[in-house]
Parts: structure tokens; C-alpha cells; sequence
């Protein structure tokens, strides 16, 4: 029997992999995170135990270690697991360390993709992270940790890169993070949106600048997309609404 790693996508459940759907069709137990969409529980036989093990912001219940431990201890028992994480398991989704942990268990283990937010919010929302002869390339940032500690994102080299910068799990650090790209040269009228349910029906999406984003408001869950791309709109949002600093 296997753990399967199993990237749950960007909050529609439609975006959900086959091989995902496959596996949680069959699966003995599903451990779920928070960003997981409730729909895709639905999926798993009625049979399959289901643990939660989401955590809040500012409160790491489960622990990171706990989770890996549960993870193990499930492969062990000789059960099919489905360990079912938003997003892309491998993207800012702990993924790597839970990998990690199976295999110095010596349990079987398999890690299936998921579709990301940080490309596919900003896609829903019709922002394209490139796009010829404005954007020819995109970094993907975690804002989760302080931006005034020592280490972590160096935000004025970043500042000073050029491109489309998307930032996830910013909500509550996006204005020390605009300063510091702003201190890095980034212009303060530099285009900047904010999807926030990106996918889902009640996606918004926020567009202003650099110098507004710290005063928008925005909610979690929510990407964050910085740079000229940010203003262009090649389709309508994909549900929900668009709003901007006005």
C-alpha cells in the first residue's frame, strides 16, 4: 500500500487531477488540509476515514511533525492514504518534508501534482504571469515569513529583477513586502492585483498599485501579482467579482 501526496488544485473542484479523483476514489483514508476543497471529501468511499489536520494562521495545530508522524504511522498500518493538499504539494505545501519523513520510514510513497494557485488565481482572473513583451518570466514567493527578519526573501533583489512577482500567503505582510520592493526600486504606481478565492465562485480580485496594496484590505486566501501584467485583462474573471483601488 502507498501514501499518495495528491496536489487538490486552486479551490475549483473541477481543476481537481484525474489521477487525484482515481485515488481518492479508492482510497482507505484521506488526510486533508484546510485549503483542500470540502467537495473533493465527497469523492473518497463512504467507508474511508477522513482527518482533518488543517492548520490556521498563527496556529500550527497539528504540528508539521505530528502530520508526518499520522502520515507514517497510516503507511505502516498497510493502508491506501491519500494525503490531500491545496495547490501543488511541492509548492509551498510542506510536501517535500512529508516525502521526506515516508522515506526514512521506508513507506511507500507517491507524489501526485496539483494544479497551483499562483498560476492558476491569477489565470482565473484573466492575468497572465507572462506574456510577449511585457512579462518574460515569474517568480513565485512565499510572504508568510516576516519581511523585516534577517533571512528569506531578499525583496529588493527581487525589486530590481524585473518580470511578474506572485506572492502567496501575504495577506497580513503584503505592505512591509511593498516597501521593501519599493526600496529595491520597484516603482510605487508598479501594477499590482490581489485574487483573492481565486477559481471559485466567489473570487474577487482587487487591482491597484504598489503604493495601495498595503491599505486594500484584502482577505485570505489570496495571490498576490506584481508587475505590468497585473493591469492587463486578456479575459473576464472566472466568477466573483473585479474591483479596483477606486
Amino acid at each position: 500500500m502507498t501514501v499518495y501526496l495528491v496536489g487538490a488544485g486552486p479551490g475549483d473542484p473541477g481543476l481537481l487531477t484525474r489521477a487525484g479523483a482515481e485515488l481518492l476514489a479508492r482510497c482507505d483514508v484521506v488526510v486533508h488540509d484546510r485549503l483542500a476543497n470540502a467537495a473533493l471529501l465527497e469523492l473518497a468511499p463512504p467507508s474511508a476515514r477522513r482527518i482533518d489536520v488543517g492548520k490556521l494562521p498563527r496556529h500550527a495545530c497539528p504540528s508539521q511533525d505530528e502530520i508526518n508522524d499520522l502520515l507514517v504511522t497510516l503507511g505502516r498500518e498497510g493502508l491506501e492514504v491519500v494525503r490531500l493538499k491545496g495547490g501543488d504539494p511541492m509548492v509551498f505545501g510542506r510536501g517535500g518534508e512529508e516525502a521526506a519523513s515516508l522515506r526514512a520510514a521506508g513507506v511507500p510513497h507517491q507524489v501526485v501534482p496539483g494544479v497551483t494557485s499562483a498560476i492558476a488565481a491569477p489565470a482565473a482572473a484573466g492575468i497572465p504571469v507572462t506574456l510577449r513583451g511585457v512579462s518574460a518570466a515569474f517568480t513565485v514567493v512565499s510572504g508568510h515569513e516576516a519581511p523585516e527578519g534577517s533571512g528569506g526573501v531578499a525583496w529588493e533583489a527581487l525589486g530590481r529583477l524585473g518580470g511578474t512577482i506572485v506572492v502567496l500567503m501575504a495577506t497580513a505582510t503584503i505592505g512591509r513586502i511593498a516597501e521593501r520592493l519599493a526600496s529595491g526600486g520597484l516603482a510605487p504606481d508598479t501594477p499590482v492585483a490581489a485574487v483573492t478565492d481565486g477559481t471559485l465562485p466567489e473570487q474577487v480580485v482587487w487591482r491597484g498599485t504598489l503604493a495601495e496594496v498595503a491599505d486594500a484590505g484584502v482577505r485570505p486566501p489570496a495571490t498576490f501579482v506584481i508587475g505590468a501584467v497585473a493591469a492587463v485583462a486578456v479575459v473576464g474573471p472566472a466568477g466573483g467579482t473585479d474591483e479596483d483601488s477606486a
